[in-house]
């Protein structure tokens, strides 16, 4: 029979009877104050890189300080600093100079996200089209006689346009749209598409009655297209007890949260921009790390080393717990297991529901943990993967626990506040993990196994799946593949980690999101190829899905 937890059983006890100890006392106090900040509109939704996000880090920074820990991040200190991508944008020496007056981008004027930065002058017009110069184009045709097709892809005909103007020798392309249709063109900073030959640039209606009314005329161009990566810094908490022992345990919970939703991750349907204070959505798990951190610090628990690690950019893909695994500042081959508290300060009051997730990744969990709780009623998860950090380390082959008490209708959105946690909750969750630390404290180095890959929450509308995990802090061009399930197509065709897909059939994509828009247009037990790029080489395997 599986082996109870013994202290969840005492801490019901005093949960039933309305009583607390002292200690206890303290620690629900400090869950209070450590959310109350975390969640102020002050820090404005914490999101990466943000200075709400510093206000963050510097207050968890300064309680690992008081509870001892010894910084572990970057040069001495509690701080790992990494880089978060957000896309492209256009660089200020960008310029668009027509007959001396020089445009606004974005205002007046932008160059597409698929044109190649480099600089032309010219001395061109409009009615003649000289190889050597800029040619300019009019959308106000092609969308006026493809205005009933539904089929029409405008990018697409813009790009056709491009190759078979550079083809016959323009140096630029410069387009606009006189007609009164809406063509909804705009710098997309997110895609990731190939480059063409020459720049293209758009130029609004204002600006083409202003400046290119005569379309006889010569007109004195100088452009420049300078696009480049735009990225902003996330960080890292880490602090480390070091008691002398061989293997460490990582303790982890995600701080970032969504900002004003600029990320677009956001759930909230009105259109006043709002803060996201993320009380549950991880202030809650931040607050029970910094106490877990306090009380292993103090505990008589040798056996093992700790580290305690509050990720940003969790909210974006993982990005903070993806890049501590690959840049640790611990040896991550000594690591024993990692436990991550992502929303822990929901627990209902009347089925007290606990999900913990990873329960297959040791089958020590197995000889640990048991449903049968006083207190709680808890759901196993036997996937060491998911949508949060633990999937990071899950991916290093070490075994993971997640904690976690249930998605709610303020998921994601301006009420998640602070006054709606469970402190008693969250209280009895940081003494049950504590205990489950005690207990695997006398199991030594535990075993790691593989398991299935996470069921995606929500309704998914794909009737196929590839059965890969998509690496979302990739910047380059396709799907980096960050895991592979077993026994789903991509493992059996040989798909690895690390390949990076790039086309499904006849469909190329550049990113996630195309990605999952091509797998839509297929059915189960439909036959296809995959062309995937491993290292150098490019691979095309044959799929059945």
């Amino acid at each position: 029979m599986k082996r109870l937890l013994w202290l969840a059983v005492f801490t019901t006890q005093f949960a039933v009877a309305q009583k607390l100890k002292k200690a206890d006392k303290v620690i629900l106090t400090n869950l209070q104050t450590h959310i109350g900040y975390l969640a102020d509109d002050k820090l404005e939704g914490r999101r990466a890189g943000t200075a709400g996000e510093k206000l963050a880090y510097e207050y968890i920074s300064s309680e690992f300080a008081k509870a001892g820990l010894t910084p572990k991040g970057d040069n001495g200190n509690f701080i790992q600093e990494f880089e978060v991508n957000e896309g492209k944008q256009v660089n200020p020496s960008s310029h668009l100079i027509i007959n001396g007056f020089d445009l606004d981008v974005d205002k007046e004027y932008f160059p597409f996200i698929f044109s190649p930065n480099g600089s032309v002058e010219a001395a061109p017009s409009i009615s003649l089209r000289e190889s050597g110069t800029v040619w300019f184009w009019d959308l106000k045709e092609k969308l006026e006689e493809n205005k009933n097709n539904p089929h029409f892809d405008l990018t697409d005909a813009i790009k056709a346009k491009v190759s078979d103007v550079a083809a016959k020798g323009a140096t630029a392309l410069i387009i606009y749209n006189t007609s009164s249709i809406t063509d909804g063109l705009k710098f997309e900073p997110k895609a990731k598409p190939e480059l063409l030959k020459i720049p293209v640039l758009y130029v609004t209606a204002e600006i083409k009655k202003k400046y290119l009314y005569d379309e006889t005329a010569t007109q004195d161009i100088k452009l420049k297209v300078d696009i480049g990566d735009k990225t902003r810094l996330g960080h890292n908490v880490i602090g480390y007890v070091d008691n002398g022992a061989t293997n460490t345990i990582i303790v982890g919970a995600h701080y970032d949260h969504l900002g004003y939703g600029e990320d677009h991750n956001s759930l909230f349907t009105g259109t006043t921009l709002q803060i996201h204070n993320g009380a549950d959505d991880n202030a809650s798990g931040t607050a029970a790390l910094i106490e877990m951190s306090k009380l292993l610090k103090a505990s008589k628990f040798k056996n093992n080393n700790y580290l305690f690690i509050s990720f940003s950019g969790e909210e974006l893909g993982l990005f903070g717990s993806k890049y501590f695994t690959e840049h640790p500042t611990i040896n991550l081959s000594n690591a024993n297991y990692m436990i991550n508290m992502d929303m822990v300060g929901r627990l209902s009051d009347s089925t007290h529901g606990l999900t913990i997730g990873g329960y297959g990744t040791s089958p020590v969990w197995g000889q640990l943990l048991t449903e049968k709780d006083k207190f709680f009623t808890i759901k196993f998860d036997s996937s060491g993967s998911g949508p949060s950090d633990h999937t990071s380390f899950y991916r290093k082959d070490i075994p993971v626990l997640f904690f976690f008490t249930g998605v709610h209708g303020d998921y994601h959105k301006p009420s998640d506040d602070a006054n709606k946690i469970n402190y008693n909750g969250e209280l009895q969750i940081v003494k049950f993990v504590y205990n489950v630390v005690d207990v695997a404290n006398k199991k030594g180095k535990l075993p790691f196994a593989k398991t299935r890959e996470a069921v995606s929450m929500g309704k998914s509308s794909f009737k196929v799946t590839l059965g890969i995990m998509p690496d979302y802090t990739y910047s380059g061009s396709g799907v980096r593949v960050d895991g592979v399930s077993e026994g789903k197509v991509a493992q059996k065709v040989g798909i690895k980690a690390g390949d990076v897909i790039l086309q499904l059939g006849d469909i190329k994509f550049t990113d996630v999101q195309s990605y999952m828009s091509a797998l839509g247009k297929f059915t189960k037990g439909e036959a296809t190829k995959v062309k995937v790029k491993r290292g150098n080489e490019e691979l095309v395997f044959d799929i059945v899905f």
